[in-house]
């Protein structure tokens, strides 16, 4: 992909990316991982910590509306979050000791799960 056409291509995924995070409060990487992978040609470990770093700003913002709304539940926000931060301390080391075939395999996983809990 040339240059320009992925500079708009990247701002495009952006825009879309944060409007389902702005929507559902998450699901970007189901949007972000595999379109980094397939479109802009970066490698799976690339793709997902890249995501995460995509994601992370755009999760920032939408929290501060959500805060500023009053849509929280601070009771479970705590203990998900520390749950969350140990999990992702695992879970980032993990990356780097898992073949791309497996990494790809495990999120497919994950997104076919989350898609059929939405549908059921």
């Amino acid at each position: 992909m040339k240059d320009i056409k992925r500079k708009i291509f990247s701002g495009i995924l952006g825009f879309f990316t944060g409007i389902c995070n702005g929507l559902f409060g998450a699901g970007g990487g189901i949007i972000v991982v595999p379109t980094l992978i397939h479109v802009l040609d970066l490698k799976e470990h690339e793709a997902h910590a890249t995501a995460l770093a995509i994601i992370f700003p755009i999760s920032v913002v939408s929290a501060i509306i959500y805060y500023r709304n009053g849509i929280y539940d601070w009771n479970i926000i705590y203990k998900v979050a520390l749950g969350g931060i140990i999990g992702s301390i695992i879970g980032s080391r993990l990356l780097g000791k898992i073949s791309s075939y497996w990494l790809r395999k495990i999120f497919s996983i994950f997104m076919i799960l989350a898609a059929l809990r939405m549908i059921i």
